[in-house]
């Protein structure tokens, strides 16, 4: 299967504005975090992130399709000795925006350095929030599935009349589970913690993350022939793995240096979205 990648540079505000309505199949993203990447991108002070994103998670509305996602890698700011409400308030006005908040997944960074600070410790964790515009979308989850793990040795040896029926909640939430379904399994899904190391070798960028991640989340919501967006190129992470695993994909980069970076590991092709005969209009 052939499959293109198409490079931009600009600001993605703009470039997005020349991507067709509902074109997109999932927007997988870091951009830079409040007051972070200041000698790359000049850094956005936490107070003026939510104003600074919101005309760009707009055009990602628009560009996104009805059943696919957005998955936003970001991270918090600690602003004198407390932990900043950016990111909240963020997801509060793009749900006003139309965004649904369906799932928030934490990326563990096994191999983070030991730190601490007068009234912290280090983080070794990042969110990365789920947003998609319908409450139906398109999920692979049988591709992510894992082994089901040594526990299932012990835990299922000997089960008890409970374990092979319903039981149900005792909170009386409605859920509940059938521990003998999971005899003869051998993978099991996994939860919304991945665990994966930092990216040590940066790749002359400066917040460059694992292959890992992009991976795991093209996985779970795209399949093969798909387009994979990321406004917030970089390094071009995303697009790389999105060309192995055989999906389409844009990336945009506002830095020059980068962008050509990308471009000399990627052979770009322009991707044709537009559909003949039908007259596109910007918003």
């Amino acid at each position: 299967m052939e499959v293109k990648t198409d490079l931009k540079l600009g600001d993605c505000e703009k470039e997005l504005k020349n991507i067709p309505n509902n074109s997109v199949d999932l927007i997988f993203t870091s951009p830079p975090y409040a007051d972070q990447r200041k000698n790359t991108y000049g850094g956005i002070h936490p107070d003026k992130y939510v104003e600074w994103f919101l005309p760009i998670s707009k055009q990602l509305l628009r560009v996104l399709k009805p059943t696919g996602t957005f998955i936003l890698n970001i991270k918090e700011k600690v602003v004198n000795g407390e932990r900043s409400t950016y990111i909240m308030e963020l997801i509060l006005e793009m749900r006003k925006q139309g965004w649904l908040w369906t799932e928030e997944f934490i990326w563990h960074k096994k191999n983070c350095y030991p730190g601490k600070w007068p009234n912290r410790f280090r983080d070794a964790w990042e969110r990365l929030l789920q947003f998609n515009k319908n409450k139906k979308f398109h999920m692979y989850q049988e591709e992510v599935m894992v082994p089901i793990g040594d526990w299932a040795k012990t835990r299922l040896k000997n089960l008890s009349e409970t374990d092979k029926i319903r039981d149900e909640s005792k909170v009386g939430s409605g859920f509940g589970k059938n521990i003998s379904n999971w005899l003869d399994r051998n993978k099991a899904y996994p939860t919304n913690v991945l665990h994966l190391a930092t990216e040590c070798n940066n790749k002359n960028h400066s917040a460059a993350f694992p292959e890992g991640l992009p991976e795991w989340f093209i996985k779970l919501f795209t399949k093969e022939g798909d387009i994979v967006l990321d406004p917030f190129m970089g390094s071009g992470t995303t697009n790389l793995v999105a060309k192995r695993m055989k999906r389409n994909s844009i990336g945009i980069e506002i830095a020059p240096e980068y962008y050509e970076m990308v471009r000399s590991r990627i052979e770009p092709v322009e991707l044709y979205l537009f559909e003949p005969g039908v007259k596109y209009e910007k918003t």
